[in-house]
């Protein structure tokens, strides 16, 4: 663990706290000190960033660890956390882990505040992966029909009403069960499905951007770029292009970020 001043924020318990996040396989916890330095991580972290051990961990900053347009990110969202105090709850994030796979996160950050003067210390941020669901679970929602309607009707404009109609409830209720089953509101499912998709045939087509952008839903290439690099730190041609070179492919030719 980094050595911390006198004026440290966190409990005497904090040794107990990393243990407990350390049996939580599927949620990655960390801490930082104002300057974007890790303090503090669990083994799910260390297992993201790639590196083999928390020692390589603390002490460096989202810029020695990930890849600048992912780094620059967790700075944007940090910098916000720090510098007005506030709380960033569930921020999805589309995230490639170490073995080239990708997989969906809730993020939440909380500023941290010295007992002395309550002035921002720091920040801690979990991040919880987002399992696919069971078919059953599905059903039991009654949200088979959901969605099945947002996969039809990817390349259309999708209103939350509409959905709920589907589903035969308020938008209240549908939001509810949603949370329930997959751990989001219905517009954060909606763009999950999209951005699943247009990843999908990233990788596994040779389909131009410009035809992805609108078989997804995205209004032109222009919004489909800025909304998939927002959520998975690529552009869609980096995207692409990482894909390739992990399947041995090679880059696609004639692309332009």
């Amino acid at each position: 663990m980094a050595n911390l001043s006198d004026k440290s924020p966190i409990l005497d318990s904090e040794a107990q706290l990393v243990a407990l996040f350390d049996a939580l396989v599927d949620v990655m916890f960390c801490q930082k000190d104002p300057k974007g330095r890790y303090t503090a991580v669990n083994q799910a972290f260390v297992r993201r960033s790639g590196k083999r051990s928390k020692r390589e961990v603390l002490g460096a900053t989202a810029r020695d660890l990930f890849p600048p347009l992912l780094a620059q990110r967790y700075e944007q969202q940090d910098h916000r956390v720090l510098t007005m105090d506030v709380t960033l709850r569930d921020a999805l994030e589309l995230i490639r882990r170490p073995d080239g796979s990708t997989g969906w996160y809730l993020t939440t950050k909380l500023p941290l505040h010295f007992d002395s003067d309550r002035s921002v210390a720091g920040l801690v941020s979990v991040s919880r992966d987002l399992r696919t669901p069971s078919d059953r679970g599905i059903a039991l929602e009654s949200l088979d029909h959901v969605v099945a309607s947002v996969h039809e009707r990817l390349n259309e404009k999708i209103r939350v009403a509409d959905l709920a109609r589907i589903a035969g409830c308020s938008t209240a209720q549908l939001e509810r069960r949603m949370k329930k089953v997959f751990g989001l509101s219905a517009a954060q499912y909606v763009t999950r499905v999209r951005v699943s998709a247009a990843a999908e045939m990233l990788t596994a087509t040779p389909e131009p951007i410009a035809i992805i952008a609108a078989s997804t839903g995205f209004y032109d290439q222009s919004s489909f770029s800025r909304h998939f690099t927002r959520f998975t730190g690529e552009t869609p041609v980096q995207f692409r292009a990482t894909s390739r070179l992990r399947a041995g492919l090679g880059e696609s030719p004639n692309e332009k970020a």
